[in-house]
């Protein structure tokens, strides 16, 4: 009789669960909530992540489907967003590495260029020509002399991420290179390659933007490095 009374006290004298943690007793996960899902997933905050997820998706779809002058800025934001911040060609060249195949969400890469150039070097000559603008001029590019019609080449492998017109570069290709670094190509008459496509050195990006009365063509070439634009003759030497 003692011993039970001894016993009963002490358990009037401790705290129960309710009152040591501040409301219902917490229940484990192998017994789960009332509805048997798991404590810290929340469908109805899915659903919503997915919904909003897609609302993004087609709103960006129908940003770049629109070319209209007013979507300019926010083009831009979103261009400079996927390419700076989002690493693509990193994220590609460190998938190659661990599983030996390209990413199946980035259109495969073209086979080595018609005069032979391999991925072995580390830089490629964009096309042989003489330098009739130095990166003094603007401090940004060089602009290259070059024969009529001629391929201009990626210097490097990378994932072209613009192929289109710029105000002031006219037709362009810029290709992200796996170690964050860019190399720009401007002022083409044609371009070869899409956005989101693997090239490798060497491969054709476009041809040089020639004149009818003219036997020559030039293009514009520029290569970025952590936001900054450097000298490509410190890079690749032109004639």
């Amino acid at each position: 009789m003692n011993s039970y009374s001894s016993s009963s006290s002490r358990s009037m004298l401790l705290p129960t669960d309710e009152e040591r943690y501040g409301g219902e007793r917490f229940s484990s996960y192998e017994g789960g909530p009332s509805e048997g899902g798991h404590p810290l997933f929340s469908k109805e905050i899915f659903i919503l992540k997915i919904l909003g997820t897609s609302v993004i998706v087609l709103c960006t779809a129908i940003l770049f489907q629109n070319q209209v002058p007013g979507f300019d800025k926010a083009r831009s934001y979103v261009e400079k967003t996927m390419s700076n911040e989002f690493q693509f060609a990193a994220i590609s060249t460190w998938y190659e590495d661990q599983f030996g195949k390209p990413l199946a969400l980035l259109p495969a890469g073209k086979e080595s260029s018609e005069t032979g150039t391999t991925e072995t070097a580390e830089y490629a000559l964009p096309a042989s020509g003489k330098v009739i603008e130095n990166f003094k001029s603007n401090g940004q590019g060089i602009m290259v002399e070059t024969g009529k019609g001629s391929k201009v080449e990626a210097m490097k492998g990378g994932l072209v991420i613009f192929a289109g017109k710029k105000a002031d570069l006219g037709q362009t290709v810029i290709i992200q290179h796996d170690d964050k670094s860019e190399s720009w190509y401007g002022h083409l008459n044609t371009i070869e390659v899409t956005q989101y496509e693997t090239v490798k050195a060497g491969n054709p990006v476009g041809t040089v933007t020639d004149e009818q009365d003219t036997a020559t063509g030039e293009f514009y070439f520029a290569i970025k490095k952590e936001d900054a634009f450097i000298d490509p003759i410190q890079v690749i030497s032109f004639e």
